[in-house]
């Protein structure tokens, strides 16, 4: 029997809660398949099960926050039976049936009562209705400023501190949420690596005008991003200097096999996450384009993957867009290495030793002192450049 458990989906993800199961006890999974959504402070992620066999039973029901690693559910091997008195009911039954020890659960803080109003002051301004409001509602109107003729406290006065109290007890919305643990992430990431910051100019004349000549060959459909070609470029010069496609666990850094890059994709509501193009050195740049569309607008849409999440072995982020020059991330942890790239601008700069204006880009790398120093970041950069010049064989 395997548990199926709430995933990490991201470094910065402590709790996630479940939304609603895609399968149903007794049916059959294959590895990969979606079995749950699962909210977590950035998004709704499609959760996917990483064993084959049949749902044997739902440990957590829909609407339950758990903490990372909780079991959901178990997965039984086909042909496994289970005695029939340990059989579970259909997922809508088995809601049903915990309803009531929920509900009992919860019964005590339900009816606990507000705590008491001290008597009020005889010469305390405020109307009959306001106090009898603020009595019910345990607020002490002597702490409230009143709005009536001679500061007299109101029942608007009351109320209005009845909402100001509760808005303040609500839980923040998602947007909030995800700015706090963004934050808690940077701000762990900061605290504890050492980071080191190296840049590189970029001569991406070839570059453009490969790709002006590529697309003309192209149906609109299928054109491409140069965008695209520096994500292309970052797994291949991962190749040569593989340390930075690593993860820092348990103290050390375990170098991945696979490179899976993390693409920096900004919410319309605000923030963002840096979900993986997996195999990212494998893929064309044709299939690599699709790709990077579908990502986006799934992220956009709040359709992502818990593997996508899960497993990027270094991020890429870039601001040209936004008109940004140059752009010094910060390492996303378990990650080692950050790439960031800002907009390509016309600049004069010298060729054959004649000033000629070229199309330049500034590519930064942000990376981990633990795993690599500058000699081997600078590597990686020197790299990222030689292959940019070649773009036909990227």
């Amino acid at each position: 029997m395997a548990e199926f458990v709430m995933p990490q989906l991201g470094a910065d993800m402590t709790a996630g809660k479940l939304l609603r199961w895609r399968m149903n006890i007794g049916d059959r999974v294959q590895r990969g398949d979606i079995i749950a959504d699962v909210e977590t402070d950035k998004a709704d992620i499609e959760v996917e099960i990483f064993a084959s066999g049949i749902v044997d039973k739902f440990l957590i029901h829909p609407g339950e926050k758990v903490p990372v690693g909780t079991p959901l559910a178990l997965i039984r091997e086909e042909g496994v039976t289970v005695p029939a008195a340990g059989a579970v009911p259909p997922l809508v039954r088995t809601a049903t049936a915990l309803a009531p020890v929920r509900a009992t659960a919860l019964a005590p803080s339900i009816a606990v009562s507000p705590p008491a109003v001290a008597p009020f002051p005889g010469r305390l301004h405020i109307s009959p209705v306001a106090r009898k409001i603020a009595e019910e509602q345990g607020l002490d109107p002597a702490i409230l400023t009143g709005t009536g003729p001679g500061g007299r406290v109101t029942r608007e006065d009351v109320q209005r501190a009845v909402e100001a109290r509760t808005a303040a007890q609500e839980p923040p919305d998602r947007q909030t949420r995800m700015r706090q643990v963004i934050a808690a992430a940077m701000a762990r990431s900061k605290r504890e690596i050492p980071h080191y910051y190296l840049s590189t100019t970029v001569d991406m004349n070839r570059c453009v005008q490969w790709l002006a000549q590529e697309n003309t060959r192209r149906p609109i459909a299928d054109r491409l991003l140069y965008g695209v070609l520096l994500l292309k470029a970052v797994a291949l010069a991962l190749r040569q200097v593989p340390e930075l496609n690593s993860l820092w666990k348990e103290g050390k850094a375990m170098p991945s096999a696979d490179v899976h890059v993390g693409v920096a994709v900004s919410l319309r509501g605000g923030g963002l996450v840096a979900p993986a193009l997996h195999h990212t050195d494998r893929q064309s740049v044709g299939e690599l384009m699709k790709q990077f569309l579908d990502l986006v607008q799934r992220a956009r849409a709040g359709s992502l993957r818990s593997s996508e999440l899960s497993d990027p072995t270094i991020t890429v982020t870039s601001l040209g867009e936004q008109g940004v020059e140059t752009v010094f991330g910060i390492i996303y942890p378990p990650q080692v290495a950050l790439v960031g790239f800002g907009k390509i601008a016309e600049r004069p700069c010298s060729v054959d030793g004649q000033i000629v204006s070229r199309p330049l880009l500034t590519a930064t790398l942000s990376a981990d002192h633990r795993v690599s120093d500058g000699h081997r970041g600078g590597l990686f950069l020197a790299a990222l450049e030689r292959l940019l010049q070649e773009p036909e064989k990227l």
